[in-house]
């Protein structure tokens, strides 16, 4: 039996994440997917292995995509003709709020689901693999803006830097829903510029 096509993959990720968004992943189910899409359930279990896979899939798909906003804005704030590496840290933070703008429903999905939730017993262990290459290159990002602010990756000034792009957006915009609120985002610059006022501590010879 053939694989189903692009876009039918695409149409029950699609509709996978309209349901998680709508009910949390308890309210995925084969069927209700199969319906959203057009697909049959066979068409969705020749792709994914499992209703936890399905899940997982669509989460990583969000993912990738936010990651990908991410990066797009702070190599757009490196290449200005006057770029301030502090305005590649701000970029960083924002990209929850630019992701929203342009991917509200994928940004409502990974604001609903923790990705905690997408391990399990019937989920491939290539998630776990998947989720840990999303975690590197995080770091990697966060190692990359502290070099070029401080010229450090220590573990002092790349903690610096989380407290600015994952802390300070998930407190200002995420955990009371300010995601869409400018106020919230110019409370969210003043917030990372005061964090980036000081060097964080030089890490100790001892």
């Amino acid at each position: 039996m053939p694989r189903p096509r692009v876009h039918d993959r695409d149409a029950v990720l699609d509709a996978t994440e309209s349901l998680a968004v709508a009910a949390g992943p308890s309210g995925v189910t084969t069927r209700a997917v199969a319906t959203a899409a057009g697909v049959s359930n066979g068409a969705i279990y020749h792709s994914f292995s499992s209703r936890g896979d399905l899940v997982a899939q669509t989460w990583l798909r969000a993912a990738r995509g936010f990651a990908a906003v991410q990066e797009e804005l702070v190599d757009a704030a490196l290449a200005a003709a006057d770029a301030d590496p502090v305005d590649a840290v701000i970029a960083a933070a924002e990209a929850p709020a630019v992701f929203y703008l342009r991917k509200p429903q994928s940004a409502r999905l990974l604001m609903r689901v923790h990705r905690d939730q997408l391990l399990g017993d019937d989920v491939p262990g290539e998630v776990a693999a998947e989720l840990a290459t999303l975690d590197r290159a995080l770091i990697g990002l966060m190692m990359r803006l502290s070099w070029k602010l401080w010229q450090r990756k220590d573990a002092a000034a790349v903690d610096a830097i989380t407290l600015c792009i994952v802390d300070l957006p998930t407190a200002i915009l995420l955990s009371r829903n300010r995601i869409g609120s400018p106020w919230a985002r110019e409370r969210l610059k003043a917030a990372v510029r005061a964090v980036l006022h000081d060097q964080p501590p030089t890490p100790s010879k001892e």
